[in-house]
């Protein structure tokens, strides 16, 4: 297992459509280790495989809380949205790609999903409250979007100066 680097908005990776798994593999296995460590160091609730880098649909997740249960890991291979609720949720969502900051976001309450597990079995799963919220933010990266693209313009300009500015200073600094 490895720590892995992040990518920062405004990284055009992040941009990118994330390609389907074919098979599990033990190169997936790694990866998926590999992710919830770095997930686990961040530290965050959610990681998906493009945000270190890794165009392909592969997705971590942990929503136990930090202090009072036992980690409970979770992986989700190709996972895609199958119906979505007409009742909608907000949530206050942040990204470990976009870090330190947080807005509230209108989504789904409830969705039914199908992925795979690290032994390549389907499951098909109803997700509500905030494993619904994260799942669907989570993909949404497979997809090449961001959190902020459900804020409004206004906001989504500002996050997006904001980040920019500081990735010039990086690379100046």
């Amino acid at each position: 297992m490895a720590i892995r680097e992040i990518i920062i908005l405004p990284d055009k990776q992040l941009r990118l459509v994330s390609k389907p798994i074919e098979k599990v593999t033990p190169q997936v296995r790694k990866l998926a280790d590999d992710m919830l460590e770095t997930m686990y160091d961040a530290p965050g609730i959610g990681l998906a495989a493009i945000q270190i880098a890794e165009p392909v649909r592969l997705i971590t997740m942990d929503l136990s809380k930090k202090d009072d249960e036992q980690k409970q890991p979770r992986v989700f291979i190709n996972p895609e949205i199958l119906s979505v609720s007409e009742e909608l949720s907000v949530y206050e969502e942040g990204c470990l790609s976009i870090p330190e900051y947080y807005e509230e976001v209108e989504r789904p309450a409830t969705v039914r999903i199908r992925y795979l597990d690290l032994d390549g079995k389907v499951h098909d799963e109803e997700a509500t409250g905030l494993f619904a919220t994260c799942i669907q933010h989570e993909i949404d990266h497979l997809n090449g979007v961001l959190f902020v693209d459900y804020l409004s313009k206004l906001k989504r300009d500002r996050v997006m100066k904001k980040f920019t500015k500081a990735a010039k200073q990086r690379a100046i600094g």
